[in-house]
């Protein structure tokens, strides 16, 4: 149990958020949403006791136990990675470490045997004796295999490295967990995994994550920071987005009487507690909806771009035809002979084990690179916008966001422009901010503006969410499920691929596996797992 009282912390004098009083519980997890900047992280930091606060105060119940995902991937380089794993329960760790130097001693001696027979028994109350074993499963159960478990932190890949601190902050069933992005960089296996994990978790999880789906599956509760505020609010993200949105058309409407509104509410609870209910991500861990109360339900401060493809012309019969594709990398087949077709109204999820994979496709499809073998021919009436997973070499140049717009525009005049960068929340002097300052989300708006002048009827998006605040994905992901044309996209955001796809193309280096179904019953099918796995040995 966590309880905060009386919190607030300021920088250069201004709050960034005040009087916070909380209180999160066991057999919970807390999902903390808010704007960029809003101090998500910076109260994960005051939680964990990386940062003061300006005033206030963070217990944690007595004797628990507070584990932190830890964000430098290279602190822990030359351990092996097991020994990484086993270094998240601290206690046990240095318990280890004291037994190992005294039962290396020379010269034991009497008083020695005294510390290590008190040691021994703290290590078996630590369940010690099962340690080694618990992180092996930990680790096999986020994909690092057996040979890997030995391997030194520096000799294995950036992705393993991400889920060794994973396994590290897990280990040891800790009383408090605090996880800030834990699925970044994750597989959507691996995701999947963590969603299990943490709903089955009976300790209290809090969590600040971009991915929405995950969110849903593991939340009981969502933490908004907005107004200066953070207040808690019962259910998961996408009841706190739908009733948020509610609250907002209600405000709009002064003219509504107190009586409508508070129907209108508790009809909204009903409805979505019932689909909730049906829900196959439901679990036994999430909270009664139909308890929550009215009065918690407020419009946000946020805002939300105006993402919105309009195709020129609706696509012909003919989209695209792949024939016998086939690309190698280094002399490694990242994926050979696929061929298919796509269809009008195709909005397919490029799936892939190896990320390299998905954008290789991409840009050989764009014509930035050859393939190894086979061809590709696009329908006369394809108009294509590309959303490239790296957009770094778009922002070189040291001029405006207005005149970087310009060179992909018919149109330059600055109230033409103007329109398109407000839609991507650019207002005011914001045109003339240099390209070369500018964040990632920002340069990912600026992408989005440029792909929506173009009109295109095919979009193709490898990992469009990346950089993207929770605001952004949920402009874009709206607008995609609404979009008239065709859609080919790679994402680890598991809600964007489920309420868009309607296809499902996974390449391997084995050859295509190619379903028209919905995303969560191909993750989920047995004989489809099956398949996948025999197409990724060689």
């Amino acid at each position: 149990m966590i309880t905060v009282q009386n919190l607030a912390i300021q920088f250069d004098k201004k709050p960034l958020f005040e009087d916070v009083n909380l209180k999160f519980t066991p057999g919970n997890c807390y999902g903390v949403i808010g704007a960029n900047g809003a101090g998500k992280s910076t109260f994960l930091k005051i939680l964990a006791g990386d940062l003061d606060s300006t005033r206030g105060t963070v217990e944690l119940g007595h004797g628990e136990r507070l584990s932190v995902l830890k964000q430098n991937h290279f602190e822990f380089q030359d351990f092996t990675v097991l020994d990484t794993v086993l270094m998240g329960h601290r206690k046990l760790w240095d318990n280890m470490q004291k037994k190992n130097e005294l039962y290396a001693k020379a010269d034991f001696n009497d008083e020695d045997g005294i510390v290590l027979g008190k040691l021994e028994d703290e290590f078996a109350e630590m369940d010690g004796w099962n340690a080694e074993s618990n992180a092996a499963a930990l680790l096999s159960g986020l994909g690092i295999k057996e040979n890997l478990h030995s391997q030194l932190m520096k000799d294995i890949s950036g992705k393993e490295r991400v889920k060794v601190l994973l396994a590290q902050a897990l280990f040891g069933n800790p009383d408090n967990l605090l996880l800030d992005e834990p699925t970044n960089d994750l597989d959507l296996d691996t995701v999947l995994w963590l969603e299990n994990y943490l709903s089955n978790f009976q300790k209290t999880v809090i969590v600040v994550s971009h991915d929405r789906h995950f969110l849903d599956n593991v939340c009981t509760d969502i933490v908004d920071i907005d107004f200066n505020k953070i207040r808690m609010f019962s259910g998961n993200y996408s009841f706190w987005y739908e009733s948020s949105q509610l609250a907002q058309r209600q405000q709009a409407a002064q003219n509504k009487k107190a009586e409508e509104k508070k129907k209108e509410l508790l009809e909204f609870i009903q409805r979505f507690s019932a689909n909730v209910a049906k829900s196959k991500q439901t679990t036994s861990r999430k909270k009664m909806l139909e308890k929550l109360n009215i009065e918690q339900i407020a419009p946000s401060t946020r805002h939300y771009p105006g993402i919105i493809f309009t195709p020129e012309r609706p696509a012909g019969d003919k989209v695209l035809e792949v024939k016998d594709l086939s690309y190698e990398l280094n002399g490694e087949v990242l994926f050979k002979n696929i061929s298919f077709n796509i269809e009008r109204n195709d909005k397919i999820a490029l799936l892939s084990h190896d990320q390299r994979a998905t954008t290789a496709f991409f840009r050989i499809i764009t014509g930035e690179i050859q393939p190894t073998t086979g061809s590709f021919a696009w329908g006369q009436t394809i108009t294509t916008a590309y959303l490239p997973l790296d957009n770094n070499e778009f922002f070189q140049k040291e001029i405006s966001i207005k005149d970087w717009l310009g060179q992909f525009s018919a149109d330059t005049t600055e109230v033409f422009l103007r329109g398109y960068l407000g839609k991507m929340l650019f207002s005011g002097d914001d045109i003339n901010k240099k390209c070369t300052v500018l964040s990632g989300g920002e340069k990912m708006r600026c992408m989005i503006a440029r792909m929506m002048l173009q009109n295109p009827n095919l979009i193709m998006l490898d990992h469009p969410t990346n950089h993207l605040d929770m605001e952004s994905i949920q402009a874009f992901n709206n607008n995609m499920k609404t979009y008239p044309g065709n859609i080919i996209m790679t994402s680890h955001d598991h809600e964007f691929i489920h309420t868009v796809c309607n296809r499902i193309l996974e390449i391997t280096p084995n050859g295509l596996i190619d379903k028209y179904m919905d995303f969560e019953d191909y993750m989920e099918d047995e004989k489809i797992k099956a398949l996948r796995e025999s197409k990724y040995v060689l």
